[in-house]
């Protein structure tokens, strides 16, 4: 919608209610003169009147994604081709879809560490979504491979806290210092159930509207950005909540 129709519809939904209390009938025109009128003569409702649509805008979008979330909650949450961190049996399941090579993802692993180490009711899933070139690829692959050898977790972990761009050297050499058979992982790395999980986190971003990493899945909330750790606190208590009811 332009700037333009946008103004007119803003200034619509004010001038609307005041049409319906009117004793005449409203011809288009007569509306259509009516919303001139008064733009014209306050012309600061025009930000108020723009500022309803925005929020009736992100409303709508927040309805979609709870209603997408739910639809996809099974998937989401108990994919038994999802890496599962913190407690495996926790009452709230946290979802994050990441990239190795998310500056803003590394970022938020303070908050992660320090949300998992503090509620141990925590149940932490993984998506890896490499959306950031070919090296991100490989490290997503290497990572899911290296669940064959029982070292995700201390894999994934050093590659969060890696200094530059995980790449194909960068990222074996991690695997090698963490002490995984680097033959064996290449191997692992063609496996039919890595490139199922990968495919997955694209089909699921895709319906969840998805457009950045990191993003968290508490409940019904999508939650982009490297959140803290306060704010991850205070959504798994709301998910709580509404599971207690």
């Amino acid at each position: 919608m332009t700037l333009i129709k946008r103004i007119f519809v803003a200034a619509l939904l004010l001038v609307l209610p005041l049409a319906a209390t009117a004793q005449e009938a409203m011809t288009e025109d007569r509306v259509r003169e009516l919303v001139r009128e008064t733009i014209l003569a306050n012309p600061e409702i025009l930000v108020e009147a723009i500022a309803i649509l925005e929020e009736r805008a992100a409303q709508d979008r927040v309805t979609a994604s709870a209603d997408i979330i739910a639809a996809q909650r099974q998937l989401l949450e108990r994919d038994s081709n999802a890496p599962v961190l913190a407690n495996p049996d926790g009452d709230v399941t946290i979802v994050e879809f990441f990239d190795y090579n998310c500056p803003y993802c590394r970022r938020a692993v303070p908050a992660v560490e320090g949300l998992i180490e503090a509620d141990p009711g925590i149940r932490l899933v993984y998506r890896e979504w490499p959306i950031l070139g070919e090296g991100s690829v490989f490290a997503a692959r290497a990572a899911l491979a290296a669940r064959q050898q029982g070292f995700y977790e201390e894999f994934h972990w050093a590659l969060m806290g890696m200094n530059g761009r995980a790449e194909e050297r960068s990222v074996l050499r991690i695997a090698e210092e963490v002490g995984l058979d680097i033959d064996r992982l290449r191997a692992d790395m063609e496996a039919p159930e890595v490139a199922e999980h990968i495919e997955t986190s694209i089909r699921l971003a895709d319906l969840l509207g998805i457009t950045g990493t990191p993003t968290f899945i508490l409940g019904d909330n999508l939650v982009p950005g490297a959140v803290e750790q306060d704010v991850l606190q205070r959504l798994v208590d709301e998910v709580r909540e509404e599971q207690a009811q």
